[in-house]
């Protein structure tokens, strides 16, 4: 029986990746989305093309239940949850200096980026509770988050809240489920070349041609997929709590 990944925010961008990645590796996927299918479809069809069962879910993971739909979904097609990629995500609708940020702008990341990540996560954990052992684990959960989780952003201080807010999520869970069999890992992705960063591929551009990230190139996003492949497989079974940068080094301190 085939295993089934959700990838919340999964039809485009670093989650589109994700989903097609794991369909490689012969998963059934589960997309959830906020647009219209429709507008997915070329995306989707590609799923279609590894041989992978597929089923996409309009919801919006800020919303109750839109989280519940995508469980309920899920299940109902599936029957199961081995793997959860909590990949939705959004940036500030304007980039204000910290002084200037509003409510609303806090809420909005928020309530999208670390809200919905840690209550989707506890649908998913209790229905993973109830599902017998596969080999070695019961399930996976992998939190995209972002080297912003530790690199301070004055004009997008929300933004670095909500991904630092998901790293102890991840320690979190990974501590409540660690006995249970599920495993819980984070991936802080770099400047990862996406829709989210187009408008300002000059800036990177520049940074990276000046030395600042070690690999100097920008990442993509199949980067990121390799490396929630290698979380979702079975290679890493003492191991959870954890994360790895996808970052071209950008992390190293260097003098």
């Amino acid at each position: 029986m085939k295993k089934t990944a959700i990838v919340t925010g999964g039809a485009r961008g670093i989650g589109f990746a994700v989903s097609l990645r794991l369909a490689g590796d012969g998963f059934n996927i589960v997309v959830a989305g906020t647009r219209e299918e429709a507008s997915c479809r070329e995306n989707l069809e590609r799923l279609s093309e590894t041989g992978a069962d597929w089923l996409y879910v309009r919801s919006d993971v800020s919303q109750s239940a839109g989280r519940s739909r995508i469980i309920d979904e899920t299940v109902g097609r599936f029957g199961a949850i081995d793997l959860l990629v909590n990949n939705a995500g959004v940036a500030p609708k304007e980039r204000a200096d910290l002084l200037d940020m509003s409510e609303e702008s806090y809420d909005y990341v928020m309530d999208t980026n670390t809200k919905s990540l840690m209550f989707l996560t506890q649908m998913a954990a209790k229905r993973m509770l109830t599902q017998p052992l596969r080999g070695k684990k019961r399930g996976t959960i992998i939190n995209i988050s972002s080297c912003s989780s530790e690199v301070s952003s004055i004009n997008r201080g929300e933004y670095c809240v909500s991904k630092a807010g998901i790293s102890m999520l991840t320690r979190l869970y990974a501590h409540r489920l660690a006995n249970d069999g599920i495993f819980v890992h984070e991936i802080r992705p770099g400047i990862i070349r996406t829709d989210m960063t187009a408008a300002v591929t000059e800036k990177y551009d520049r940074l990276i041609k000046e030395g600042l990230f070690p690999i100097a190139r920008w990442g993509t996003v199949e980067d990121v997929a390799a490396a929630v492949s290698v979380f979702a497989g079975d290679t890493f079974l003492y191991t959870t709590g954890n994360y790895v940068d996808v970052d071209g080094g950008f992390h190293i301190r260097r003098l």
